[in-house]
This record gives structure tokens, sequence and C-alpha cells, in this order.
């Protein structure tokens, strides 16, 4: 007997299942866009086709501290390893050049008055472990140097500024790249989500930013730059075009003072690159937000900067940061787990520029929002009403002793009623 996928040709089955598959509905994702300032300030940006690759080299300790970690350890160790190398080289040479390495020179030394220019070095391995004390100037006591031979203490000299030079660039690399000032940035926290909501009668954007250590960041400025794909009206396109937004800030000076999470503020106003988006035409817009925040690290005095950036899936229209900030017994408290919870609060779906041609917009919303609000009340008071007359009843009727007797009354006339008390 045949088997049963033989029965069946093969072209017949496979045209089957593409149809079938051709059938079922598909759901594809939109595609994401690509972010200019990743969420944790990363710039999200490849650089292809340099050709001039010896520029980086003009500029030898930016490269060096640039590099990571396991390529700068690699270059300490291999600096001194190959420096020691040639020096033990060198002194090798001159050691050999003066007889040193000559077997007849030790019968020698004992009769007459023979000096080498290095004593003890008569091997490679002698030199190089020569080389290393002089770098890094241990003296055992077993090697010196003599008068015997100019050469040598050229050497010397020359291996001496070598060796100090090694240290001084290699010594400053490592603590640059401990001290860099986006290590400082990392305690710099931003609200995972922005908002959007009603402030002061004015569309607002806000976030929330904090400072996780105790240490403050001196003249700490906010700013913001929207990102977006434009077309000039030559029909040039500009895939990243920056506008800078102001911030509100009660003060004068555009610094803050960041002992405590603050929320930063951008009305939305004519000047705004937000002025003419809805609330329905937020998911559309292909923009990004970048928020950046620079101060001078008050241990160090080295400027740092906090990047991130907000796209218009992470924006809540509608939407307020809770309080974080409490005083507890004399001392302002901080409470991080609620740092980025925002609650929904009434606001205008219409852009800022139909709530300025239209306030009477916003007087609405606030009416109707007032009106469910206390609707919501009532219905709340209602059912704690009725949960707690339902709760009387089920006790008197789960607890005999609650029930009330009957109590007869007796008349002068000789008559007896029952009531009930």
């Amino acid at each position: 007997m045949l088997a049963r996928k033989s029965i069946i040709p093969e072209e017949y089955v496979l045209a089957r299942i593409a149809a079938e598959n051709l059938r079922k509905p598909r759901i594809r994702d939109r595609p994401r866009k690509a972010r200019f300032i990743a969420k944790n300030g990363a710039c999200n940006l490849a650089h292809k086709n340099i050709r001039e690759q010896g520029r980086f080299l003009q500029d030898i300790f930016t490269t060096l501290v640039d590099l990571k970690w396991r390529h700068t350890l690699v270059i300490f160790t291999m600096s001194f390893l190959c420096s020691w190398l040639l020096f033990a080289m060198m002194w090798w040479l001159v050691a050999f050049a003066h007889g040193d390495m000559d077997p007849s020179t030790e019968s020698t030394t004992n009769s007459t008055k023979w000096t080498p220019c290095v004593t003890c070095v008569r091997s490679f391995t002698s030199a190089f472990l020569f080389s290393i004390e002089v770098q890094v100037t241990i003296g055992f006591g077993g090697r010196m140097m003599t008068e015997e031979c100019p050469l040598a203490i050229t050497v010397l000299i020359l291996q001496n500024i070598v060796g100090l030079i090694i240290n001084a660039v290699m010594l400053g690399c490592i603590f640059m790249k401990t001290a860099q000032a986006h290590r400082r940035a990392e305690t710099l926290i931003f609200s995972r989500q922005a908002v959007i909501a009603v402030r002061n009668g004015k569309l607002c954007f806000m976030f929330r930013v904090g400072d996780l250590r105790k240490s403050m960041i001196i003249s700490a400025s906010v700013r913001i730059q929207v990102v977006r794909k434009t077309t000039t009206p030559e029909g040039e396109v500009i895939p990243i075009h920056q506008v800078d937004i102001p911030v509100d800030n009660p003060l004068e000076s555009n610094n803050i003072f960041l002992v405590a999470p603050l929320i930063i503020c951008h009305v939305i106003d004519k000047r705004s690159p937000l002025y003419d988006i809805s609330a329905a035409d937020l998911a559309l817009q292909d923009l990004e937000l970048i928020v950046i925040l620079e101060g001078v690290v008050e241990t160090t005095g080295i400027t740092t900067q906090a990047r991130t950036s907000y796209i218009a899936e992470e924006i809540l229209w509608g939407h307020r940061f809770v309080p974080i900030v409490t005083e507890e017994e004399g001392v302002y408290a901080v409470d991080y787990s609620k740092f980025g919870n925002t609650v929904k609060v009434a606001a205008p779906r219409c852009s800022a520029r139909e709530l300025d041609e239209k306030p009477s917009i916003l007087i609405q919303t606030l009416q109707k929002s007032e009106l469910s609000h206390q609707n919501s009340l009532r219905k709340r008071n209602s059912m704690r009403r009725n949960n707690s007359i339902r709760r009387s009843n089920s006790m008197r009727r789960t607890n005999p002793s609650l029930i009330v007797p009957k109590v007869q009354f007796i008349t002068p006339e000789g008559s007896q009623s029952a009531s009930e008390t």
C-alpha cells in the first residue's frame, strides 16, 4: 500500500499551503522610528565611510580615552612591555659592543682592572631585567652602571625620559576614563514618560528630572530640542532638523536648583513646534523631543551632561505627575518609587492653537470633569451607604442577641397591648 504522502503530489500540497497562508490576515506592527537619542542618553548614530582615519591619531590622547577598557588595558600593558624589550636590546648591544659578553673577561677581571659598562649583564635576560629596574626605578643592587661607557649613560637618560612620558600618558588616560563626566550622569534620572496637561490655563509639555546623589549639580540648566524630518519650500529634505523650544522657568536665568526632583515645563504657545498638534494627531507625528541637562559636578568641577528623548508613543495626553516630596518629622522626604507615576486629569483634546482661538473649550472641559467628579462622589457615597445598610441587616440576621424583644404594656382598663420598640 502506498504511503499517504505519496498519493498527493508535492506541487499540489505546496500550492494549497501557500493559498491558505494568503487567505489568513497578517497583522504587521508599525515599523518603529529610529531614535536619534536613546533613553539612556546614547547617540544612535553610526559613522561610516570615514576615509581620513589619520585625524584620530592627531588627537591620540582623546582617542585613547574614548577606547573601551579592554583595549586601553591592552595598550597600557603592551606599551610598557615594548619599551622594556626595546631598551633591553639596546643595553645588550652596548654590553656586546664593549665586550662584556666575552667569557674571557671574567678571568681577566680579577687580574687586571676590567670595568664593564653595566655589571652582571652577560645575557639578554639580564639586560631585560636591568631595563625593568631602570625604567621602574627598582634597584636590587646586583646590576649597576659604571663610568666606563658614555653611550650607556646616554641610553639611561633616554630610557628615563621615555618611561616618564609613558607613565604620564597612560596614567592620565586611566584617570580620565575613571573620572569621565558621563559617569556622573548615571545618577541623573528622567521620567520614563512625558505628559501634556493644562497648567495655569495653558497646555504644557512636562517631564520630571531628579538627582540621586546628595552632591549637587552646580549651575544646572535644561534644554529641549525637537528633532523631526522636514522639507524646505525649495524641496530640500532635512532628515534631522533640530529646533530649540523654550523652557518655562520663573527665574530670570535658565539655571535650576536640582536639590529635589523637579517637573520641567514647556508652555505650548505660538513659538512651540507642538502648537498645531492635537491629541489625535500626536500618535501620527514623526517627532522626537530631546532633553539635555548640563551642569558642573560639585565634587570634581567637571562639566557633565545627561540626555534622554521622548517620542510620540511616550507622551501621555491628559496626565499629570503625582507629588513625591513630603515633609516627615521636619525633613523633606522623596519617594522615588513614584518618580514616574502619573494620574489622569481633565485636559482638552484639541491643539493649543484651537484652545487659544476658542477659550471656551477649556471651560467646558473643566465643567464636564467637575460634573463627572461630583457624580462619581455621589455614586461612591450611595454605594457606601448601601453597603453599610446591608452589613447591618446581615449582622442582625446572624446575631439573634441584636433582635429587640416585644414588650407588653397593661392599660388601666386591664387590656393588654403589645408593641415593639
